[in-house]
């Protein structure tokens, strides 16, 4: 009974141990932002690198989603005669849910894993030490630019999701079921709020990617410098932010959306 306690204490501290550690990180990058700020070119480019990384399969992913969503909406409000609210109920299960969480999810999966992969063997490397020698601080040079720079690209890449799967909820509610076009759009433009909801879907987004990339970072910059252990940081990197993406969704949702 004694080992079991003292097992699950051990797990518990070490848990407390590795938040305050993350928290004292993610301090520490809040204090160099500035300085990545001055060198706003770095960040351009950041912001371009990880949006690249992730467009193809975000516009792939978000068209098949609208492919998938209209149908089975379509289905559903069929039998209580309400299909002319498609186009509402598509606009507005992306704008608010699918688009920010699905990005999120996928911006981990294939951003994320990229940059854990590339500090991680900078760290291996010994770049990192070598600016550290070179009284270059890492964090301003190398992990702020990037934090920066995945906050920025995360709400761009969910809104192109959105878009993309809202068209292609279109090509199915118009060209293969044969709803009115202009009956999915009107009801889109004149229920849909652009601060309520899609402003508070890309304040989503912002904060989903400001997690992603922080822990794909703070993952990268602390794992061992082998390949073990930077193969294990990426596996690491997905679990806890997809985690930790969904767990947010949940507050943020309840936040924003409890109040008619």
């Amino acid at each position: 009974m004694m080992d079991a306690i003292r097992s699950v204490g051990a797990h518990v501290l070490g848990l407390l141990r590795a938040l305050g550690q993350a928290a004292i990180f993610f301090a520490e990058l809040v204090r160099v932002l500035p300085q990545a700020l001055r060198r706003f070119s770095l960040v351009v480019a950041q912001i371009h690198a990880i949006g690249n990384r992730s467009l193809v399969i975000i516009l792939a992913s978000g068209l098949a989603v609208g492919f998938v969503l209209a149908l089975q909406m379509y289905y559903a409000l069929v039998a209580y005669g309400a299909a002319e609210s498609l186009g509402l109920i598509v606009n507005l299960s992306l704008v608010r849910e699918l688009g920010p969480v699905v990005t999120a999810l996928l911006f981990a999966g294939r951003a994320g894993t990229s940059l854990t992969a590339e500090i991680g063997l900078m760290k291996a490397g010994e770049q990192l030490a070598a600016m550290e020698l070179m009284a270059i601080d890492p964090r301003a040079r190398v992990l702020a630019p990037r934090l920066l720079g995945g906050v920025v690209a995360m709400p761009l890449l969910a809104i192109l999701f959105s878009a993309i799967g809202i068209v292609g909820a279109w090509v199915v509610a118009v060209g293969l079921i044969g709803i009115d076009a202009g009956n999915f759009w009107s009801i889109q433009q004149a229920r849909v709020d652009i601060w309520r909801d899609i402003g508070n879907g890309v304040a989503k987004s912002a904060v989903f990617g400001l997690i992603c990339t922080f822990v794909a970072l703070y993952q990268g910059y602390v794992t061992e410098a082998t390949p073990e252990g930077v193969a294990y940081a990426t596996t690491r990197t997905v679990v806890i932010s997809s985690l930790a993406v969904l767990g947010m969704d949940f507050i943020l949702t309840a936040l924003m959306f409890s109040t008619p």
